[in-house]
């Protein structure tokens, strides 16, 4: 729902008498204050970087690691997975070394 829908939904509310007048303004309010849903993927994307520490190659995997909270061998292994699909982890792996920054 967004949040348009959401505001003429409290509108409808407060016309049919079932929110006051100053239960329509803080609901507005917490509505318009509330930070978007999208926020933390963002951040979590914004703060991703290859690691210096747990490395073999370029670090990817254990910057993923670190960003995603799954251990670092999972990711290892699913891009030799991919590798193995058409070369496709290979690929992946290459171009997060190139445009991830490192720590």
């Amino acid at each position: 729902m967004t949040l348009s829908d959401e505001l003429i939904k409290l509108e409808q509310l407060r016309d049919r008498g079932s929110l006051t007048s100053d239960e329509f303004a803080r609901a507005k309010a917490r509505l318009l204050d509330a930070p978007p849903l999208a926020a933390p993927a963002v951040a979590a994307i914004n703060r991703f970087r290859r690691s210096h520490t747990d490395r073999w190659l370029g670090g990817v995997c254990g910057g993923l690691a670190v960003s995603t909270g799954v251990e670092s061998w999972i990711w290892r292994i699913l891009f030799t997975l991919l590798l193995f699909a058409g070369g496709a982890g290979l690929i992946l792996y290459l171009v997060l070394w190139i445009f991830v920054p490192a720590e």
